[in-house]
């Protein structure tokens, strides 16, 4: 599994349906991960933060509505995407299950072309770092399909740390970051990593951009931001 990519949750206790959303997510260029029921779910959760979750309804343990609150109570889970794919199409279970946290209600049975236009769409809203458009701000060019970045139309040499964090300030410009924000942000909440490790990829980053460092802004007392003023 790469760990370039997005990743998005199932949980769907259907082996059938499991499979199709997999294959269909895969083919779209995310990784998955596929578990049956909402225990499982969680002890997912407790160890890697996937960028969006795709939860049924109807689980053999609990309500995938449980499961749903259970996130949204939670700090650290509480502005993750999370989309329900469910048979469950009367107009009050759509309005349920939205009124329960839910950022997106898709019924069963589904269309692939439209769960996947639907992912997009959620990614491009809730965690633009994490969607699949080119990011381009003054000469500096990124693009994420094929992980690489460039400068006046130059490919440069870039590694991942820097890549990602390169990435994210790209697709949130002109907004301050603290170096606890960029750490649960680009690193992970589940990743142990002390916060002037921070100003070491900064550094490393500015390095690699050249001419173009300075869109890499330094507020004092507060963080880094990307910003061509």
């Amino acid at each position: 599994m790469s760990a370039d990519k997005t990743t998005i949750l199932i949980v769907e206790d259907e082996p059938a349906i499991s499979e199709l959303v997999s294959f269909t997510l895969r083919a779209a260029g995310w990784n998955t991960v596929a578990v049956g029921n909402t225990a499982q779910a969680w002890e997912f959760l407790q160890h890697r933060t996937p960028q969006l979750i795709l939860l049924d309804w109807m689980l053999p343990d609990q309500s995938g509505l449980r499961l749903l609150s259970r996130i949204r109570s939670d700090r650290n889970f509480n502005e993750m995407p999370v989309i329900m794919l469910t048979a469950k199409s009367m107009e009050e279970d759509k309005i349920s299950g939205l009124d329960h946290g839910a950022d997106d209600y898709i019924t069963k049975p589904f269309s692939p072309r439209e769960l996947t236009a639907r992912i997009k769409a959620m990614l491009r809203r809730k965690s633009p770092e994490h969607a699949q458009t080119s990011l381009a701000i003054g000469k500096v060019h990124l693009d994420p399909v094929s992980c690489t970045v460039r400068i006046d139309d130059k490919k440069i040499d870039i590694g991942h740390a820097e890549y990602k964090l390169l990435k994210f300030f790209m697709a949130h410009p002109e907004r301050v970051f603290s170096r606890s924000q960029l750490l649960d942000k680009v690193w992970g909440d589940h990743v142990v990593i002390e916060e002037r490790t921070v100003d070491v990829h900064v550094l490393r980053l500015r390095k690699v951009l050249k001419e173009a460092e300075g869109l890499i802004k330094t507020i004092r007392s507060v963080g880094y931001m990307l910003s061509e003023k």
